[in-house]
């Protein structure tokens, strides 16, 4: 194993690592439209709304990051 297979290896698992970033703002986006939903009930829906439109937003980072990751390990073998 060579020195170039070994750095592949690290970056697509830096890239990886987006995921737990992503897991992080969108845990911290759920915990505050509950308590905007505890705070104003009326507006539950829309406040469910935009709390999908900024997770689906979130979420591709992490897509990216994956998309990165394989292109890294499947393209430079």
């Amino acid at each position: 194993m060579d020195v170039g297979r070994g750095l592949v290896a690290i970056a697509a698992g830096i890239s990886v690592m987006t995921g737990i970033s992503t897991g992080i703002g969108q845990g911290y986006a759920a915990a505050k439209a509950v308590e905007a939903v505890g705070k104003n009930p009326e507006a539950a829906g829309q406040i469910r709304t935009m709390l999908i439109v900024g997770c689906a937003v979130a979420e591709t980072c992490a897509i990216y990051g994956m998309l990165i990751a394989f292109m890294l390990i499947f393209v430079f073998k």
